[in-house]
């Protein structure tokens, strides 16, 4: 089966991450699903923002979880990427800044498609334990909660995933949504876990690329324990190959119109 591909803060190759064109561009050019981390203001509103502070991929020096969400809006989230002048403070249009939770659900859900979308939740921050919450809530807000009180198809068109690196997040979306698929994310897979076994609260594998190429029959392993294998972050077309041989079934990519020209979908 043809993998899933899955754009990485959008089409972040080309575009700036976790910005409005980047992922208005992954979802033109036909990827199945978005991705994005997503971290609390110091007013609790969910904004999609990688790294503690917005240092990196704007013109501002602060941390998300001390900025209001209308003092992180004063800042260029796209020039960095550019190359253009950045627009002065309180100046950029909202296309331009940064990108809440609700506005890519509002993208994702007007797509005139089945768009997906894997959330991962960004820990530790100050406000932890109620990411997953505000999360739920959002969710509900759009209709994107599945029915039922078992892991839905991480794979039905236009599946919404939760991720995480921290085994705690993945048991608090679970008791807040059972029905929720849910996936952890690794560099390095405990020993205890190394089986194939994902721990409780996950139902799909997220392992680095590297890891995999190290360790190729660990794919294999989470097959035989009934679960799926979503691999990060895969750029380069032999290892969008290796993945596509090795079965697994989901590529998160900066590079989705490239992944899905050398999987031949387009």
């Amino acid at each position: 089966m043809t993998p899933l591909v899955v754009a990485h803060r959008g089409a972040s190759a080309d575009f700036a991450e976790h910005t409005v064109a980047a992922y208005e561009n992954a979802i033109a050019v036909g990827a199945d699903a978005l991705e994005c981390d997503v971290r609390l203001t110091a007013d609790g509103e969910l904004v999609c923002v990688h790294d503690a502070r917005i240092d990196r991929v704007s013109n501002g020096t602060v941390a998300v979880d001390s900025s209001t969400l209308a003092e992180l809006r004063q800042w260029d989230f796209t020039s960095w990427k550019s190359g253009a002048e950045p627009v002065p403070r309180g100046e950029v249009e909202a296309r331009d800044s940064v990108l809440t939770l609700d506005t890519l659900l509002e993208l994702a859900t007007s797509a005139g498609r089945p768009v997906g979308l894997s959330i991962e939740t960004k820990h530790p921050t100050r406000q932890s334990l109620r990411v997953e919450a505000v999360l739920t809530v959002a969710l509900k807000r759009f209709g994107l909660i599945p029915a039922g009180r078992v892991p839905a198809d991480p794979h039905a068109p236009g599946a919404v995933r939760m991720m995480s690196f921290s085994m705690a997040a993945l048991q608090r979306m679970r008791a807040l949504v059972p029905s929720l698929p849910t996936v952890f994310l690794t560099s390095a897979v405990p020993d205890r876990y190394s089986n194939g076994t994902l721990p409780y609260g996950a139902v799909v594998a997220g392992p680095w690329l590297e890891l995999v190429r190290r360790d190729w029959q660990y794919v294999e392993r989470v097959h035989e324990r009934g679960h799926r294998a979503h691999v990060w972050t895969v750029d380069e077309l032999d290892d969008v190959r290796w993945c596509r041989d090795s079965g697994v079934d989901a590529i998160i990519t900066n590079r989705p119109a490239a992944v899905l020209k050398e999987l031949g979908r387009v």
